[in-house]
């Protein structure tokens, strides 16, 4: 004889030791738990299959005086876009989306002083505005077109600059998940 429900003999010797009420409970928690994930969706939010389409990244132009900041923000949103799983990484003839990106402002403000003088500057905060553009490779279509900000805090030490080199990555991680999230997020 074929049994029509394989978990019988489970629910029969729980139902022994915990009593009708215990499996009535046990039986409640399971409903629970499997209606609780009914509204989840696995994969991209904006509604596409996941690395369904390629993007390739450009490497970014730097406009401002800040040197080597283009591959900190190149390298950063590559990462962030293969990180987040939308999109996979293509090369320039294969892609459908062509993401390129100019950093149009690079400025560090003073955040804290030191309290024995007064002149003396703690800790910057690092600011820099990207100017984010997102182009269908086959029909030019423009997708995204806009600008990005982002900041990190540093620390000065006695060499600023060393502690602003270091802490570019931090900016750039920061600018790449807000672009990262415009595109994996667009309604496009």
């Amino acid at each position: 004889m074929r049994r029509l429900f394989p978990a019988a003999p489970i629910l029969a010797a729980r139902s022994r030791r915990l009593g009708h009420s215990g499996v009535r409970s046990f039986l409640i928690l399971v409903c629970l738990a499997l209606c609780g994930c009914a509204g989840y969706r696995l994969g991209p939010s904006n509604g596409m299959a996941a690395r369904e389409q390629a993007v390739f990244v450009e490497p970014f132009v730097n406009d401002t005086l800040q040197p080597r900041l283009e591959d900190d923000f190149t390298q950063a949103v590559r990462v962030g876009l293969q990180r987040e799983g939308t999109f996979r990484l293509g090369h320039r003839g294969d892609c459908d989306i062509l993401v390129r990106g100019l950093i149009k402002n690079y400025s560090r403000q003073g955040l804290s002083f030191d309290p024995t003088d007064l002149v003396q500057v703690q800790d910057y905060s690092l600011v820099a505005v990207v100017h984010i553009t997102a182009y269908e490779r086959a029909s030019g279509k423009k997708l995204l077109d806009q600008d990005v900000s982002g900041q990190t805090q540093v620390r000065s030490g006695a060499d600023l600059m060393s502690a602003e080199r270091q802490a570019a990555p931090l900016l750039a991680e920061n600018i790449a998940r807000r672009v990262v999230d415009l595109l994996a997020d667009g309604t496009w």
